[in-house]
């Protein structure tokens, strides 16, 4: 049994201090943000539909002054939601046959998805930004700036480096559009799912969702 000593000292190998607005701020003042791509079906393409991805990708990555990372995850599909809803159209059926039907096609689903491992993958890329390090105190007294409390000045360095950072996401997202791979920003909710599943993988598998 995992007592609330051992959960704190779990937590401090975290380095998340806070998700905001998006938007994962650090321990150490960083911040990243999340953006889910899409997927290409590269093996479908023509020998010049592939040459013009990866001289678009390459362009991308020549083009950018900053680092991002690119991650896949890998997950087995839960298939049960799908399940319950099949289950609830089956008991709607009144036309007998469309009954015997939906059952032999729920039985088929159960039977395939028990032999077979159907996985779903998801595609991130992260973008950091690691804002300059100043003495507030002397940057004030240079400039004559008086002196704001600390939740004030927080607030004022998230907004600026929240910008800072959305202008790189921009960025990302301008370039691998021309490589014909759409991308959406994580909200809060979506980067909190994303970190549960990453901490605990033996939890139910669902692919995340994206509200648009």
């Amino acid at each position: 049994m995992i007592n609330k000593t051992q959960s704190r000292a779990t937590q401090q190998f975290v380095p998340i201090d806070e998700v905001r607005d998006g938007i994962v701020v650090l321990k150490d003042g960083s911040l990243r943000a999340i953006l889910i791509a899409s997927s290409l079906n590269f093996s479908l393409k023509s020998e010049d539909e592939k040459n013009s991805i990866i001289l678009q990708f390459q362009e991308f990555l020549n083009s950018l002054d900053f680092s991002v990372q690119i991650f896949m995850e890998s997950r087995r599909l839960d298939i049960r939601p799908y399940l319950a809803l099949l289950e609830e159209r089956h008991k709607e059926q009144v036309n007998e046959l469309m009954k015997i039907q939906t059952q032999e096609y729920i039985e088929f689903i159960r039977t395939f998805t028990e032999n077979t491992n159907i996985m779903t993958k998801s595609f991130f890329i992260v973008v950091p930004y690691t804002p300059a390090v100043m003495q507030g105190k002397k940057v004030s007294r240079l400039f004559g700036k008086k002196q704001v409390s600390a939740p004030q000045a927080k607030a004022d360095n998230f907004e600026e480096n929240r910008t800072q950072i959305e202008q790189r996401m921009a960025i990302v997202e301008q370039g691998l559009v021309r490589s014909g791979v759409r991308t959406a920003q994580l909200g809060t909710e979506e980067i909190i799912e994303l970190f549960y599943k990453l901490f605990n993988p033996g939890e139910t598998e669902k692919p995340i969702q994206v509200k648009t």
